[in-house]
């Protein structure tokens, strides 16, 4: 049996989500967000007041939304979280590199998490959204093939 969390407790429970350095976004079955933490707000420019309430694809019209919506839908049937990696799909959001100085990637590489959120009564009613920065490591990655690979002269 999960833990019961104080009411009064909720308040340093939101403060961590907002300070995780992972975008967090809470979707209902219809992908209207209801949760949007700091990390999404600084790398899309969106605040939570302009995007609480309104649909993801509206949003974000550049998400293969057959993808994303068959990753929920088995989430929301099954109950169980799915995932995806950068490797696979590069990002979900196209956010810019943050960091323009040291990166070399136009673009941020993303995994998603999609984990599954229970109502009172046991059925997931809402996903949760982890959507975690991976620019680093895809850059890590390509310099290392590019410096392994065989030179002919």
């Amino acid at each position: 049996m999960p833990a019961q969390i104080d009411f009064k407790d909720l308040h340093w429970l939101l403060d961590i989500v907002q300070c995780l350095d992972v975008g967090v976004v809470v979707l209902d079955r219809q992908y209207h967000v209801e949760v949007w933490n700091s990390f999404m707000e600084n790398h899309s420019g969106l605040g939570p007041d302009r995007v609480h309430g309104k649909n993801f694809f509206e949003l974000f019209p550049e998400i293969d939304r057959n993808w994303l919506r068959r990753k929920v839908d088995s989430v929301l049937q099954l109950g169980t979280r799915a995932f995806s990696l950068w490797e696979q799909r590069p990002y979900l959001i196209r956010f810019d590199n943050y960091r323009p100085i040291t990166g070399e990637e136009d673009f941020m590489y993303q995994n998603l998490t999609v984990l599954p959120l229970a109502a009172a009564g046991g059925k997931v009613e809402r996903v949760c959204l982890v959507i975690t920065d991976m620019t680093e490591v895809a850059r890590l990655k390509r310099q290392l093939a590019e410096t392994s690979r065989p030179r002919f002269l």
